[in-house]
């Protein structure tokens, strides 16, 4: 049977349905599973609600149904709070009865080991051969703040009173529904609709976010994830969101730096599930911030800073701050706050700029006479409105920042209409405001005048009234330091969405097998790669015949030549500098015996001129599970792993993205003319990560990695040392 609820017909029964059956609902207000009823019953929600419940006739002195299929019409939506068991059998009623959508509140399944996940499958079964969507399981329900359709056992739910907005709050986690929700309305975030869509058996963050993409009241959306479960669901949203100027900000758990367990190479161990997981946010637009402060205040912020453009469609007038790092400005009243921001934004990479000279002269003839620094301390003259607004209209047009924070002391919470007034004012671009004279609502946040810089505040003190009168105004405002970096640096990371992402995943339980390094040489130079030269000698001919001419000078490296053999260094399976063709006889042999100790029968060795450079580093290549092929540039050598000094890209990449790559590697500075060192070929370096990224078009190959790759004097090149690819056998495309 077709799926009668899917894409964008999903809004009715999801957000607004007119029937809804609470099947497993509950007698007992102790019970979660009887606040659906109480709370749609307190809310005002205007449809039809059938209790259905086996084993009483009434629930909280309504009539209750036995089972869905006696009910007097089909429901649009259906909310079981069932056992698992029971869950599949009410939605195999619901198959019946052609009910476009439930949501299934039980656990037991996919998080309660192969049995769970068996059921899992049972349940996404006869749902999907049913016609019938499926939010959860492990769903705490759904809430349109718009509608009362509060269909959520989220003991939050219960207070009366939450602001409504344009924002919508998707959570794998179903208690953060409430978090998000009472945390939000705290700090003034208005909702529109809050889902819990648990384990994603069916429906996804991705899709239910995108049902409301054609809701023009949806401002932007607040995502809490615990994995990356349908990255191609959560792409095509992404995508359409940054089309609609809708910012997507994610709290993402999961920072440890565990690795894929197939992965044989050291990228693979330096890359790990987390590190794929914020590429793949960043490259669709999403900024991810560290705290749940962070996601509540970044909507306000990135409302007025939007994704970045590529170079080459910038605006004449945008050009310049495309080409340099993001950079923030800081004003303040208090140096101590300040600082605290400077460090935050400096832990995170971002830089506070220090006004131009420039800037400095123009302040100055704005009779606001400061200390030159990286803070533009106006100390105790800074609490005067005219100071403060002088000030901020010469920093508001200063075109060396992109970002300016105002750090707002004492005086925000002794006189909170002083203290901020300055501040709206320049946003809006108004005349002297009375001072106090509360400022009106904005309809949009606005930008400052003349398209400067975004302007936000971090207050210092706990400023209640103040932060509403910001919130208010549309200016981002920060009540910590540590929201503040946290909300700037993932909005400065984000990119524009790929359009050519495309997520696969190897073949189930085939981890590929590895070539031996001379296919891995040819496998690399078919896209592009630049390796060393070699030469494949057998143990045998040499022995017989002795070693033949090389097309390359002395000395010269020796290394076994085996699939088995993946990391020949550890057991003893290379020579080097060796000197000459009888030194060449004894490497070979040493090299066998000393990889015999590991079980390899050694038929072959490879030989390579010996190459050097000015540094090493590593570039990988992985097909992610979940995410599809994934590039990585890191610090090369034995100790990388150690290092953890890497750039993560989805694969394949252009020039732009590969140079991007190379300045988020603190390794790569020493091959920039670091205190006067030669400069290493870059150019060659960056030619070398797109070549390794056109892998991507080879769905057959697992896993590469060159490490070494030898960076020589600018102008003269890179080259891969050592090499190794793992590829799906009987795959050819």
């Amino acid at each position: 049977m077709k799926n009668v609820a899917s894409g964008r017909g999903l809004a009715g029964p999801l957000f607004a349905p007119r029937r809804v059956a609470l099947v497993g609902v509950s007698d007992d207000p102790g019970k979660a599973s009887s606040r659906p009823l109480a709370y749609l019953r307190a809310s005002g929600y205007d449809g039809t609600v059938y209790p259905v419940n086996a084993r009483r006739e009434t629930v909280a002195g309504e009539r209750a149904y036995p089972r869905l299929l006696d009910l007097p019409e089909a429901p649009d939506h259906v909310f079981v709070m069932t056992p698992p068991d029971a869950a599949i059998e009410t939605i195999r009623q619901c198959a019946e009865l052609r009910v476009p959508l439930a949501t299934v509140l039980a656990g037991g399944f996919a998080d309660s080991g192969p049995a769970g996940q068996a059921r899992q499958r049972e349940l996404a079964r006869v749902a999907a051969d049913g016609g019938v969507r499926l939010l959860g399981p492990s769903s705490i329900g759904l809430v349109n703040l718009r509608n009362g359709l509060r269909l959520t056992g989220n003991a939050v739910f219960g207070d009366a009173g939450f602001p409504v907005g344009g924002t919508v709050v998707a959570s794998q986690s179903g208690s953060m529904i409430g978090a998000l929700v009472s945390r939000g309305t705290a700090k003034g975030v208005g909702f529109a609709t809050v889902i819990s869509v648990g384990g994603e058996a069916d429906l996804s963050v991705g899709e239910v976010c995108a049902a409301t993409l054609d809701d023009p009241d949806v401002t932007g959306y607040l995502l809490f994830l615990e994995a990356i479960r349908h990255p191609d669901r959560l792409a095509a949203f992404a995508r359409e969101a940054a089309a609609r100027g809708r910012p997507v900000v994610a709290y993402k758990l999961g920072r440890s730096a565990a690795a894929a367990e197939l992965a044989v190479s050291h990228s693979g161990a330096l890359v790990g599930e987390d590190d794929v997981a914020a590429e793949l946010l960043a490259a669709l637009g999403i900024a991810r911030v560290d705290t749940l402060d962070g996601l509540l205040d970044a909507p306000a912020m990135l409302h007025r800073l939007p994704l970045p453009t590529a170079p080459d469609a910038n605006a004449a007038a945008g050009a310049s701050r495309s080409r340099r790092r993001p950079a923030v400005g800081l004003v303040t009243t208090t140096g101590g706050g300040a600082a605290m921001v400077v460090d935050q934004l400096g832990v995170r990479g971002v830089e506070v700029a220090r006004p131009s000279e420039q800037t400095y002269q123009r302040l100055a003839a704005a009779g606001v006479d400061v200390a030159a620094g990286r803070i533009v301390d106006l100390t105790l003259t800074g609490t005067r409105y005219e100071t403060m607004r002088a000030a901020l209209e010469v920093l508001a047009s200063a075109p060396e920042f992109d970002v300016l924070i105002v750090a707002v002391g004492s005086s925000a919470r002794l006189r909170p209409d002083l203290a901020v007034l300055p501040i709206i004012d320049v946003v809006r671009g108004t005349v002297p405001s009375a001072l106090a004279s509360p400022p009106t609502p904005a309809a949009e946040p606005a930008g400052p005048v003349g398209g400067g810089p975004v302007i936000g505040a971090f207050l210092v003190p706990d400023a209640p009234q103040a932060a509403a009168l910001l919130a208010t105004a549309g200016v981002p405002v920060f009540t910590t330091p540590e929201a503040c970096g946290d909300v700037l640096a993932a909005a400065f990371a984000r990119r524009p969405p790929r359009a050519d992402h495309r997520p696969y995943s190897p073949d189930p339980g085939r981890p590929g097998v590895l070539l031996d390094e001379a296919a891995a040489y040819r496998l690399l130079r078919d896209v592009g790669f630049p390796v060393v030269d070699h030469v494949v000698l057998g143990l045998a001919d040499l022995a017989a015949a002795g070693v033949p001419a090389l097309p390359f000078d002395y000395p010269v490296a020796v290394k076994a030549l085996d699939a088995a053999l993946p990391h020949k260094t550890d057991a003893g399976g290379v020579v080097l500098d060796v000197p000459g063709p009888a030194r060449l006889q004894d490497a070979a042999r040493r090299v066998a015996d000393n990889v015999a100790a590991s079980g390899v029968r050694l038929e072959r060795v490879l030989v390579t001129p010996m190459t050097r450079g000015l540094g090493e580093l590593l570039v990988g290549y992985r097909l992610d599970a979940q995410v599809g092929p994934v590039v990585v540039l890191a610090a090369g050598g034995t100790l990388t792993e150690l290092y953890r000094d890497r750039a993560v890209r989805l694969a394949p990449v252009d020039d732009v993205a590969a140079r991007a790559m190379l300045r988020e590697v603190v390794a790569v500075r020493a091959l920039e003319g670091y205190r006067g060192a030669p400069t290493g070929d870059l150019d060659a370096v960056a030619g070398a990560i797109v070549a390794l990224s056109r892998l991507a078009d080879q769905p057959r190959v697992v896993e590469a990695e060159v490490n070494p790759l030898v960076v020589a004097p600018d102008g003269q090149g890179a080259l891969g040392l050592d090499a190794l690819v793992r590829v799906l056998p009987g795959r050819t495309s």
